[in-house]
């Protein structure tokens, strides 16, 4: 695979995109593309994550990483359930 495009930075804001790994780190950029990429981030992420990858970081979602729209949102496409303690962990809670 190859390296992370440039144009994700804003969407991995808080990363350096070179010390990412597409495949050690694809649970996070998942995350953040689902979470906060355009039209063409995702078509991106589909290209270089088969549907299985990507249906399983929704399914099993990282704890204090999803805003709930896009949870909710990603939840459905994917027809995917989750108990609603791991929904309430996985949304991030800005009052802490």
């Amino acid at each position: 695979m190859a390296k992370i495009p440039g144009f994700l930075q804003p969407y991995l804001a808080s990363y350096e995109l070179s010390n990412l790994d597409p495949q050690r780190d694809r649970k996070l950029i998942i995350t953040e593309v689902l979470n906060k990429g355009d039209g063409k981030a995702l078509e991106w992420l589909t290209q270089n994550y088969s549907k299985k990858d990507i249906e399983k970081v929704v399914s099993f979602p990282t704890k204090g990483m999803w805003l709930n729209t896009n949870l909710d949102y990603w939840l459905r496409i994917f027809d995917a359930k989750i108990s609603k303690t791991d929904y309430k962990n996985a949304i991030i809670n800005f009052s802490s």
